[in-house]
């Protein structure tokens, strides 16, 4: 029990609900600026989120890992919430489908800058991101 943290209440949401809602002792989450780690404690906080990994370590042996979207988070006494545009587990992340979805992706904005598509750029961006976003986390590149 020497080395334990006291545990906390982390909140991981998406515009779908809650991913993860409990107790933990760590959370990870990719800051705008760099990565904030939060203890059990931390002094009150607010920030921007980029796409990236968050981590939520349940304890010294078991650590949850999510391909994040670009969101908020805040920290106030003894909870932390992070409110991201999605979430998917690195165990539930498919490469084949994460690839399919980045070459569809690119391949509309190829279209949209040849003045064959009218789909919404921003839209199209938002679909590559994630799709690199998600073969990031899970290790594989987008080579």
């Amino acid at each position: 029990m020497a080395d334990t943290h006291p545990k906390f209440d982390i909140a991981l949401v998406t515009p779908d609900g809650a991913v993860f809602d409990g107790e933990a002792e760590m959370v990870v989450v990719p800051g705008a600026a760099g990565e904030i780690g939060v203890l059990a404690r931390h002094a009150p906080l607010v920030a921007t989120l980029k796409a990236g990994s968050t981590r939520i370590h349940l304890d010294q042996n078991e650590v949850l890992e999510f391909a994040t979207g670009p969101g908020f988070f805040k920290v106030e006494t003894d909870r932390a919430l992070a409110l991201v545009d999605d979430a998917v587990s690195v165990k539930e992340i498919d490469d084949e489908r994460a690839r399919t979805q980045l070459e569809a992706a690119k391949a509309e904005l190829d279209k949209l800058d040849a003045g064959e598509s009218t789909a919404d750029r921003w839209q199209l961006e938002q679909r590559v991101r994630h799709a690199e976003n998600q073969l990031a986390v899970s290790g594989r590149t987008t080579g």
